[in-house]
């Protein structure tokens, strides 16, 4: 199977569903002729369809926004590109309280084929205004799916069933996963929302990892394994919403020890919703409390060598996980 990066697997994914439906639109700044998003991954396809589906704008989130809701409710299925998730307050309205509710208000007379893909994440010196993982501010808004997958492979797959779901979709893509490489198959396939995948089994303990931390979750569990004989078991939601707690559950009636690390805020994290899920369900598995590995409650450095003062790294997954033992 060949490789490819991952912003090449959401390009091929977006080349792939514009060939076969007309209706597929991408909407955003900077991403026709010339430049091509800011992390490149409509390149090329400007050329290939033109100013008509991909629609470059002016920096106006929130007409963009506006745009995308009025084309989905006509029949469209738009692909929203946010420069950087931050910049989803800008827009916020359209999110919570449009894009949202539209099948609820309309008593299902009409749904959203609508995807908002929103690049996040400490990008190594971006700032406080263009480094932030904002997935835990969506996960309480009914109405909403959440996609924040981990490698090439999952990007593509999700991307893929993403498009053709009569619900808005919120698809976080972690800045520092594009120039990842995994092997993606060439022929179209999809990754159905709500299931995870257990990336590496264990039996000492459950990691739950998102996004980008993945892959850090999977250095931190190889030295635990090396060093102190902890045999983790890494797991990868995929998607937020839906959330498959089944899979979580399982694993942690295996190992009866539960951690998750996010690059999001500690606090009203994901961690807290997953921790309080098992604690009301699976409270007689758990020997010991729930461990919660987040980013501090501060805004995101500029300064590369604070970033990892606030952010968790391999180290610091090490140590915590060591002191539930």
């Amino acid at each position: 199977m060949r490789e490819i990066t991952y912003s090449e697997a959401l390009r091929e994914a977006i080349w792939q569903k514009m060939k076969e439906d007309k209706k597929v639109i991408m909407i955003g700044e900077e991403i026709g002729q010339g430049y091509a998003g800011v992390f490149g991954v409509s390149k090329g396809l400007y050329d290939e369809f033109g100013p008509k589906r991909i629609i470059d704008t002016p920096i106006a989130e929130n007409s963009i926004m506006g745009a995308a809701i009025g084309a989905s409710l006509l029949g469209f299925k738009p692909i929203v590109e946010i420069m950087f998730a931050d910049f989803i307050a800008v827009c916020f309205d359209g999110v919570l309280n449009q894009a949202a509710k539209v099948r609820f208000m309309s008593n299902n007379q009409y749904s959203l084929n609508l995807v908002v893909r929103l690049p996040g994440g400490e990008g190594s010196g971006t700032g406080p205004h263009h480094s932030q993982c904002l997935e835990s501010l969506f996960m309480a808004i009914p109405g909403l799916k959440i996609a924040n997958p981990s490698n090439a492979y999952d990007a593509k797959g999700l991307l893929s069933s993403a498009i053709e779901m009569d619900d808005p979709v919120l698809f976080f893509e972690h800045k520092k996963l594009y120039k990842t490489k995994g092997n993606v198959p060439e022929n179209p396939y999809k990754i159905e929302f709500g299931k995870a995948n257990i990336a590496k089994a264990g039996k000492d303990i459950t990691l739950v990892a998102l996004s980008y931390m993945v892959s850090v979750a999977l250095s931190a569990a190889e030295e635990l394994y090396d060093k102190y004989a902890i045999d983790v078991e890494v797991i990868d939601p995929r998607t937020l919403v839906p959330l498959d707690t089944g899979t979580i559950a399982e694993s942690v009636k295996k190992t009866s020890r539960l951690a998750v690390l996010e690059e999001s805020y500690e606090r009203g994290g994901i961690g807290s919703e997953i921790g309080s899920i098992i604690c009301q369900n699976y409270m007689d598995a758990l020997d010991c409390p729930i461990k919660k590995i987040a980013s501090k409650n501060v805004p995101i450095p500029m300064p590369p060598s604070l970033c990892g003062e606030v952010i968790p790294d391999k180290d610091r997954v090490v140590e915590e996980i060591k002191g539930m033992f």
